[in-house]
């Protein structure tokens, strides 16, 4: 006769599973990796770069080489090809800059049962308090904001465009990186008041004033003016509500000329509501930091899109379990 006891296994995984991303951020938030770029360091040096105890960072570097960051060889530390690529201050790829976010959102996780049980986000996301604290997010994403509009021109052919708009496009940075590619291309960002004197900013000390514009509106009260080849989304339907979501849609398409394209990059999931799993997951996040919104499905995309007058929908999963939608407005 067999035991039928199921074993604790993916009880046991997930109980440590969290480790090596806390190891990850802790590691960025003491830019160790950067120190390493020149070459390995027994833990002592490095230490002493970062002004801490040997003693009290060594089980760290043990973690990260364990979690495949970090490479050991018994006395001397060194990066990984992967750490060395994204995780070094001042590099084009550098990812580093999402630490305070990765923070915020680990916290916001903890807070998933209350949220539930109050019906509310328990770690709200608010910006009302200042606007020097949204400058500092703004700021803070604007490298993930370039590195989305490059993410777009690697994924689709952008050339045929001469008119852009970058929706709710805080920073610019998509905006940015896609004139930098294509300069004949006349972007212009549109986001609320409060955000647009942040964007102005970031555009003139990018040096793309020529290229970018700055327009200040609300794609929820049918305010957007203008004429376009293609519209760029970016994070921004899975904060709304579905019926806000599909009003913004509806207005955005007002402004896309027929034969152009809209292009949403966000979180994602299947009609099955399981997968993938990085876009599920991240509906944890939304869960406790938005009133509104979520990861909403495909075929609930497809829906917005249609009765916004677009077709020919395409959808494809990103590396990191994003997704990237392109639909063309019918002629």
């Amino acid at each position: 006769m067999t035991d039928a006891t199921p074993k604790p296994t993916i009880l046991d995984k997930l109980e440590w599973a969290v480790w090596p991303s806390f190891a990850m951020l802790a590691g960025i938030q003491l830019d160790l990796f950067s120190r390493l770029k020149d070459g390995p360091m027994i833990a002592e040096q490095l230490a002493e770069s970062i002004g801490v105890r040997a003693e009290k960072l060594r089980p760290l570097l043990y973690a990260l080489a364990a979690a495949g960051l970090l490479e050991f060889d018994g006395k001397l530390f060194s990066n990984t090809s992967e750490a060395n690529h994204f995780l070094v201050r001042g590099s084009q790829s550098y990812r580093g800059a999402k630490q305070e976010t990765l923070a915020k959102n680990w916290n916001a996780g903890l807070r998933t049962a209350d949220s539930i049980r109050r019906g509310s986000p328990q770690a709200k996301l608010d910006f009302s308090s200042g606007s020097e604290r949204l400058e500092m997010f703004f700021r803070g994403n604007h490298p993930q904001a370039l590195r989305r509009g490059r993410e777009l021109i690697e994924t689709y052919d952008l050339s045929s465009h001469r008119t852009l708009l970058d929706v709710g496009g805080g920073s610019g940075g998509a905006a940015i990186a896609i004139t930098e590619a294509f300069p004949h291309i006349d972007a212009t960002v549109v986001d609320l008041p409060k955000v647009t004197p942040i964007t102005r900013r970031i555009v003139q000390e990018a040096g793309a004033g020529e290229r970018v514009r700055v327009m200040t509106a609300d794609v929820l009260t049918d305010s957007l003016t203008g004429s376009f080849d293609a519209a760029v989304l970016s994070s921004i339907i899975q904060v709304l509500s579905a019926d806000r979501a599909r009003q913004a849609l509806k207005n955005i398409g007002k402004v896309v000329k027929p034969g152009g394209s809209i292009y949403i990059r966000g979180d994602i999931v299947d009609d099955s509501g399981v997968s993938p799993l990085g876009a599920v997951m991240r509906n944890l996040i939304y869960l406790n930091i938005y009133d509104e919104g979520q990861a909403y499905t495909e075929q609930e995309h497809r829906d917005w899109l249609k009765e916004a007058g677009f077709e020919d929908f395409e959808r494809k999963v990103l590396p990191d379990e994003f997704s990237l939608v392109r639909a063309k407005k019918a002629r």
